[in-house]
């Protein structure tokens, strides 16, 4: 099942993960809108499409305002006259660890992830719902929003509430027939080409190669392109009937993550008082706290890397 006769915007799509989303849904036949920052890499990124033999137009602008919501959706159908699916890919990082992070570092990221992916997310709707058009809505999450991570404050946040976020719009939007689903990608980004654990993947990536069995399989690490086509998958029609979901992909890993449910209860006669509390509940979460932030399994001799120095 192709796109054909789609039409998709894809936002922070000039470089990275957001060109390889909208260079997959052209290549799937979806004509994109490209949305970037920076003129010219929004320039590259459309000619690449069009030199492959899709259909593509940019859009430069920030996203977060409502502004730039309406001018996505308004070039969308006055360059292709529809819209069938939205990804909400924009983001930007500000990592600080909390005592570091300045309201300016936490407000610059929750506008561009939280705001920017609502006000797109409510325009795209407007467009839908008038139109009667059965949409795709795809958002994109982070391990981080899922499990938290050291010096993500604002990324975190954001994150988290994009999936809370879609889940509600998932319950809103489907009795318009409009899915609406959350990826997780794990891929190499810019920020995990600086990180030593990774390196040898990065090394491969760089040099054209396949990356090590052990990141692609037991750590469910790839490249862009691996988290592409779930992304086009979810954009179209073969996406009928999923929806409210968070699905992870990785390398050769595919990921449902569950909604957050309660992992143990215990009832009290008269409640739960501050010396019933003192008196009860150490033991009753010994062994059942739940894990925070991302572990990873020691990394096998021949792919260990010395960190650089400066």
């Amino acid at each position: 099942m192709s796109l054909d006769g789609k039409v998709a915007i894809v936002t922070g799509s000039g470089r990275g993960l957001g060109l390889a989303y909208a260079q997959e849904l052209a290549r799937r036949g979806a004509a994109v809108v490209v949305n970037d920052v920076d003129e010219s890499v929004a320039a590259e990124a459309v000619a690449s499409i069009v030199e492959a033999g899709g259909r593509a137009v940019p859009v430069v602008a920030a996203v977060g305002s409502t502004e730039t919501a309406q001018q996505l959706v308004r070039t969308a159908v006055d360059e292709f006259g529809r819209l069938d699916a939205l990804v909400t890919n924009a983001g930007v990082l500000r990592d600080k660890s909390i005592l570091k992070m300045t309201d300016d570092d936490f407000d610059t990221v929750i506008h561009v992830h939280l705001r920017g992916t609502f006000t797109c997310v409510r325009e795209a709707y407007g467009y839908f719902k008038e139109n009667e058009v059965a949409g795709r809505i795809v958002t994109i999450g982070s391990p981080t929003g899922q499990r938290g991570n050291f010096g993500q404050t604002n990324y975190a946040a954001a994150k988290a509430g994009i999936v809370g976020m879609s889940r509600t719009w998932a319950l809103e939007m489907k009795r318009a027939g409009v899915m609406v689903n959350t990826v997780v990608p794990v891929a190499a980004t810019a920020m995990t080409r600086t990180v030593p654990y990774f390196a040898a993947a990065i090394e491969a990536e760089d040099a054209g190669e396949a990356m090590p069995a052990f990141f692609r399989h037991e750590l469910g690490f790839g490249t862009a392109d691996d988290v592409a086509g779930l992304v086009a998958f979810l954009s179209s029609d073969a996406a009928a009937g999923i929806t409210g979901q968070v699905v992870g992909v990785g390398g050769d890993r595919l990921q449902l993550w569950s909604h957050p449910e309660a992992v143990f209860g215990e009832y009290r006669e008269g409640g739960w008082s501050y010396d019933a509390l003192v008196e009860t509940l150490p033991g009753l979460l010994e062994g059942r706290l739940q894990s925070v932030g991302e572990s990873f399994p020691e990394l096998p001799d021949d792919l260990r890397r010395e960190p650089a120095r400066a």
